[in-house]
C-alpha cells in the first residue's frame, strides 16, 4: 500500500553537496581538492581544452592523415511528395522560392531535392536540382511536369530580390 511515508523521489539521485575547506579530516580541507600551486589552484581559472600548461600539446604531435570533403559539401534541401501535396494547390509551381515563401525553407540553399515519400495527387509543376529514383518514378507514372535544374547557391535575399524584380516588370 502506498502512503505519504513510503513515497520516494525517483527522478534523480541525491548528490551530497561538496563542502570544502572544513578541516583535514573532511578529505577536502586546506587546498580544497585543488592541489598545491599552479593556475588550477587559483580563483577564476578555466581549463582550456587541449592546453597542457606550456607542454607541446598531444593533438599537435599527432600527424594529420587523409583528406575529407566534408568542409566543401553543398547539401541540398529535401522535400517529400506528401509535403508538396499538403503545401501546394493545383497548378502551382514548386521551387526554392515558393517553398521559402511558405516558410518551409530559410537561409541559403544549394539546391532542392525531391524525395519520393508519400503520394502526390495535385497536378503541380516541380522545379528541382535533384530527384530521388522513387520520386522520379512516381512523377513519371502520374504524368506530372518536373524540371531538372542546374545546381547553384541561392540565398534567402536572392529569393526576395527575384520576387521584387518580377513585381517591377
Amino acid at each position: 500500500m502506498i502512503s505519504l511515508s513510503t513515497l520516494k523521489n525517483t527522478t534523480r539521485a541525491y548528490k551530497r553537496m561538496k563542502r570544502v575547506g572544513r578541516g583535514a579530516g573532511s578529505g577536502l580541507g586546506k587546498t580544497c581538492g585543488r592541489g598545491e600551486k599552479g593556475a588550477g589552484s587559483r580563483a577564476g581559472y578555466k581549463r582550456r581544452l587541449g592546453y597542457e600548461g606550456g607542454q607541446f600539446r598531444t593533438f599537435m604531435k599527432i600527424p594529420q592523415r587523409g583528406f575529407n570533403q566534408a568542409r566543401f559539401r553543398k547539401p541540398f534541401d529535401a522535400v517529400n511528395l506528401d509535403q508538396i501535396e499538403s503545401m501546394f494547390e493545383e497548378g502551382e509551381i514548386v521551387n526554392l522560392v515558393s517553398l521559402a515563401e511558405r516558410g518551409f525553407l530559410s537561409g541559403s540553399s544549394y539546391g532542392l531535392k525531391v524525395l519520393g515519400n508519400g503520394e502526390l495527387k495535385k497536378k503541380v509543376s516541380i522545379e528541382a536540382h535533384a530527384f530521388s529514383a522513387s520520386a522520379r518514378e512516381k512523377l513519371s507514372a502520374g504524368k506530372f511536369a518536373f524540371t531538372l535544374l542546374e545546381s547553384c547557391q541561392m540565398t534567402s535575399e536572392d529569393s526576395l530580390s527575384s520576387d521584387s524584380d518580377s513585381d517591377e516588370k
